[in-house]
């Protein structure tokens, strides 16, 4: 019996053919040929049973056989924002353990202590894409284009927010903790500063506007580790 294959296709419903980068796959490397089934995904919460109608070098056609909604795994709108590190590959790294776990938002940021201000977004995509792919996940997560912080969190002045960082002046809670507290906002955001923390400025102006200052446990961690661990500790508690 073949494995079933899936494809992301996010206008699954308004066209008959795969995006080219994923037909070239599913006939150069795959070699699907005409009455093959396929699963599509539109990362709008939908899985789509096909059936390859065609399938030539530059292009593969299908038709839908049955629409599958998927239900939401966990509650809420759960949001990461994060300080890229210098070294992108484990941003990378990051963002695909983070979309294989589950999350539906990625924002990243420029602190005072950044030490690396431009991603490029392309290829932090296609590893998403990668990752909803082989984690079998219905909803794409949406990735922001680098911005301030202090504009990041003007753009979000309610709901269940939270800055980590190590500074032991300022006071914290257990960010688990704080998440599994009963609440009537399930969506919950993240922040979590560059390899040198958060200023202790950006804490306090966080905290002033409303976040809650939080630690990850007593281990002092990378930020891509701290980042996954957030994104871990949001998703036990909201299953």
């Amino acid at each position: 019996m073949k494995e079933t294959r899936y494809f992301y296709t996010p206008q699954a419903l308004t066209s008959n053919q795969l995006p080219d980068e994923e037909a070239a796959h599913a006939v150069r490397v795959l070699r699907l040929q005409s009455g093959d089934e396929i699963m599509l995904m539109d990362g709008q919460g939908s899985f789509h049973r096909a059936e390859v109608t065609l399938a030539t070098s530059h292009h593969c056609q299908y038709r839908i056989l049955q629409s599958l909604p998927q239900e939401r795994p966990w509650r809420g709108h759960l949001h990461l924002a994060v300080a890229p590190t210098k070294m992108m590959e484990r941003m990378e790294w990051l963002v695909e353990k983070a979309t294989e776990v589950g999350i539906d938002e990625i924002s990243f940021l420029d602190c005072q202590f950044s030490e690396r201000r431009v991603v490029k977004l392309p290829r932090i995509e296609k590893i998403v894409v990668s990752a909803v792919k082989q984690s079998r996940k219905a909803w794409m997560p949406v990735l922001n284009e680098m911005q301030s912080f202090k504009q990041f969190i003007a753009q979000h002045p309610t709901g269940r927010r939270y800055i980590a960082h190590c500074y032991e002046e300022v006071e914290r809670v257990n960010l688990f903790d704080e998440l599994r507290k009963p609440q009537a906002d399930d969506d919950a955001i993240v922040m979590i500063g560059p390899e040198g923390d958060f200023s202790i400025e950006e804490v306090r102006q966080a905290v002033a506007a409303g976040f809650v200052s939080v630690d990850l446990g007593r281990s002092r961690l990378r930020t891509e580790t701290a980042a996954l661990s957030a994104v871990m500790m949001m998703q036990l508690a909201q299953q």
